[in-house]
């Protein structure tokens, strides 16, 4: 009697999920894949699918921001400062305004003007320009990163937050409740011998018991007296020293920014810490808050995660992929774009757009490498040139498009960037910055090795079946 009870509650759970999956997924694979766990599997499936599968989470972030609760600044000063920096679309260049409406309708932020934005490349320009923000910081530094490593580099930020704590500086911290396990001892264990005010983004844990353990706070912020900022693909560890001669190495890029565009990252990071903590306050102003013109870089941040109802970056690279008349640039390190835009990445190269996709040439994980040779093939026949880098395995996430549009930020071409993870990339329209970042580009792609159609057609059929098992889970990698 007690089996036969068993057994009707996992068969009534195992259908139920399933209607949630059918409901609730918008990948068919993903949601036939899920299925078949769920009716396989009835008390373990639906057990894995709730800490696993459910990507859409209603967040007291969304809830400040909807309700309006979030009041950065009582006397409006920002919001005078960010219309005086407003671009009207029609102050771009006709090519590039069919992007900014795409991107302004799904951010719901306007574009920005005067702006500096300088890029830094690998740990050794990156990690003193972040130190030196903070040791001169007399405010306020508000730091987010996904990897916080407690080596040698790690804890020469956490002295860094520490004397500025002791300066009485407002100091905030957020990592990500997952990748702070990537380190030992956990960076929030040295934070809080420290004394510095942090938090953790949904850590996992047993009681009560957390379920979105498969949803990570991907982004990489710092920003310093509300003037300074900081973003990119890089986290914070050793191995982003390129120069060291031993051990395993990341190259990446990171930048720098002044202006009024400031003040969305600062809000990005607000949001999470609000969504963490409860804690709405904005921190203090002691001059009041003045968004001082720095450079010519019309600029705008765009967010995206599984709180979301668009799906915000997807949108927004579809959208400059299809405006692009001469040339698109790609460096990802995890290539799993969805079908949309491997068709739109094939559709440019067919009307002459030259479509370049840079790649490292081995990704850890490797199953992601192998899922990604499994659709190399038909970006090639279209005319996608793929090219793979030799080590130091390149982290770096960038668009460009033309000679104008800059996309950067943290967001990777693969399932988890784009479903799962809460993302922050900046679009730039800047034909300097274009111009530096293209050299860089072209640079790496002289060293790096084409991928030749003949050579996927010639891999083993072990070899072969490997890859395309492999992207037969790509909507989970």
């Amino acid at each position: 009697m007690i089996a036969l009870l068993v057994g009707a509650f996992a068969t009534i759970v195992a259908i139920a999920t399933s209607g949630h999956v059918l409901l609730s997924k918008r990948d068919p694979r993903a949601a036939f894949g899920w299925i078949a766990v769920c009716l396989f599997f009835p008390l373990a499936g639906p057990v894995l699918y709730l800490l696993f599968g459910v990507n859409r989470i209603p967040t007291r972030a969304r809830k400040l921001e909807s309700g309006r609760v979030m009041h950065l600044d009582v006397d409006g000063s920002r919001d005078r400062a960010e219309s005086e920096a407003r671009v009207p679309l029609e102050g771009l260049q006709d090519e590039f305004q069919g992007i900014a409406r795409v991107s302004e309708a799904v951010t719901r932020r306007p574009l920005l003007e005067g702006n500096q934005v300088v890029p830094l490349f690998n740990g050794e320009q990156a990690y003193p320009a972040m130190l030196s923000a903070i040791d001169a910081a007399c405010e306020c530094v508000l730091l987010q990163s996904y990897l916080f490593q407690t080596d040698a580099t790690g804890h020469a930020f956490f002295d860094a937050l520490d004397r500025a704590r002791q300066r009485d500086v407002d100091v905030r911290v957020i990592v990500d409740g997952v990748g702070e396990y990537y380190a030992w001892p956990h960076a929030s264990r040295v934070l809080r011998q420290k004394g510095v005010r942090h938090t953790r983004f949904l850590p996992p844990r047993l009681l009560p018991p957390a379920i979105y353990i498969n949803l990570r706070n991907h982004r990489k912020v710092l920003v310093v007296d509300h003037r300074i900022g900081f973003t990119g693909g890089m986290n914070i560890g050793d191995r982003y020293l390129n120069e060291r001669p031993r051990g395993y190495r990341v190259s990446d890029l990171h930048f720098r920014l002044e202006g009024p565009v400031v003040a969305q990252l600062e809000h990005v990071f607000l949001e999470d810490w609000a969504f963490c903590t409860g804690d709405t306050t904005f921190p203090a102003t002691r001059d009041g808050f003045v968004a001082e013109r720095a450079g010519s870089g019309i600029c705008r941040s765009i967010v995206d995660g599984p709180n979301e109802e668009l799906d915000r970056m997807t949108t927004t690279i579809l959208g400059a992929i299809a405006a692009a008349r001469a040339r698109i640039l790609v460096a990802t390190p995890y290539f799993l774009p969805p079908e949309t835009m491997q068709a739109a990445l094939s559709q440019a190269a067919l009307r002459g757009v030259q479509v370049d996709v840079l790649l490292p040439s081995r990704t850890y994980p490797p199953v992601v490498a192998w899922a990604s040779r499994h659709i190399m093939d038909g970006l090639l026949a279209h005319g996608v040139r793929l090219y793979e880098q030799p080590p130091p395995f390149d982290h770096t996430k960038l668009l460009l498009v033309d000679d104008y549009y800059v996309l950067m930020g943290s967001t990777n071409l693969d399932p988890r960037s784009l479903k799962l993870n809460f993302e922050l990339c900046v679009e730039v329209y800047e034909r300097s910055l274009s111009d530096k970042l293209r050299r860089m580009m072209e640079w790496r792609m002289a060293r790096a090795r084409p991928v030749e159609p003949e050579a996927l057609r010639q891999r083993p059929i072990a070899v072969r079946l490997r890859d395309a098992a492999s992207w037969l889970f790509s909507p989970y990698l």
